[in-house]
């Protein structure tokens, strides 16, 4: 695990050559960067995810100069623009502070490939922020951390997530298959940003893009061959990319992986004898009902497609959209 931060580094962090670049809370890397002194160090993200991943690690409330330790803060005002207040201050704004010092940082992520963040923060919390009134209740509804907010608006297209969320195996898996697509984008269209390679990799995320959304699927596919030869690919480029990351943003339904395994398996007919494909896909009903996890019937795809398969479906990303060695399909 690679890991590039603005704290110090702890002696248990390991260092690695990986390509695959994720930003993350500081303090969830042990970091003593929290406001009562302390961290919330990850086993998941230090002992697992760091194998396949190069943590660039950051605290935008450190960064901003509110030492260690200090106050809480909360978000105050309206919903719409929130303020960062001392809890113990509250007429002391300090949004600006704090803008000043993410700023410059947000603008130098762009070879990120994902962002996994601190819950509960008013900074860094991806969600159900609270904001309170005047009055001293909190808005109804809530938000998100100032530093997330900004890092969205700036790069729309990179996946967030919170730490806490990712104990979901639903969650988890559906992050760590965005971080790959978008790490996969980066290097198979931004390199060399042709319709060519546009098309490629829609070709090569068919089967992830229909286990997500089949009209999205086909959607992109008209985008792409409808595009004239003197359109801009700079704006094909990045309304593809908005609307490939969107369809992907949520977890795929086991009905939606059940269709997509089913026409993967219709490659093999004229290869493979009719009684496995049976059997095949009696284990893909057995998936759908709930009785085996997605791993028990991907497997079998695999190990046919790996054998008897056409090139065009064994570089289907959805055979292996990430390191099989994370067991994601274990757990789904």
């Amino acid at each position: 695990m690679k890991i590039i931060t603005t704290c110090k580094q702890t002696k248990s962090e390991k260092v690695d050559n990986s390509e695959i670049k994720v930003g993350i809370s500081a303090c969830l890397l042990g970091h003593s960067v929290r406001y009562n002194g302390g961290h919330s160090r990850s086993r998941l993200c230090l002992e697992e995810l760091s194998e396949h991943f190069s943590y660039r690690s950051f605290c935008p409330e450190t960064a901003a100069g509110f030492g260690v330790p200090r106050p809480t803060l909360r978000l105050t005002g309206e919903i719409s623009a929130p303020r960062l207040v001392f809890s113990n201050n509250q007429q002391q704004d300090v949004t600006e502070q704090l803008v000043n010092a993410i700023n410059p940082v947000i603008g130098t992520l762009a070879d990120l490939d994902g962002y996994i963040l601190m819950k509960n923060s008013p900074s860094c919390g991806m969600e159900r922020i609270k904001v309170y009134q005047d009055n001293g209740y909190p808005h109804t509804r809530r938000t998100q951390g100032l530093f997330t907010a900004a890092l969205q608006k700036k790069h729309p297209n990179l996946p967030i997530e919170e730490e806490g969320r990712l104990n979901d195996a639903r969650l988890k898996e559906n992050f760590i298959l965005r971080v790959f697509a978008h790490n996969h984008f980066r290097n198979q269209v931004d390199t060399q940003p042709t319709l060519g390679s546009l098309m490629n990799f829609h070709r090569d995320y068919k089967y992830v893009l229909m286990a997500h959304s089949q009209s999205e699927y086909k959607a992109l596919g008209r985008l792409l061959a409808e595009t004239k030869p003197h359109q801009n690919i700079d704006n094909l480029r990045d309304l593809y990319f908005q609307r490939f990351m969107q369809a992907i943003s949520k977890p795929a339904s086991r009905s939606n992986h059940c269709n997509v395994l089913l026409h993967i398996l219709g490659y093999l007919k004229r290869s493979v004898d009719g009684e496995v494909r049976r059997d095949i896909a009696d284990i893909i009903d057995r998936y759908r009902r709930g009785e085996v996890n997605l791993a028990t019937p991907l497997t079998l795809i695999k190990h046919y497609v790996q054998r008897f398969g056409s090139h065009y479906v064994q570089t289907q990303r959805y055979l292996q959209p990430y390191p099989s060695v994370l067991g994601l399909s274990n757990q789904l």
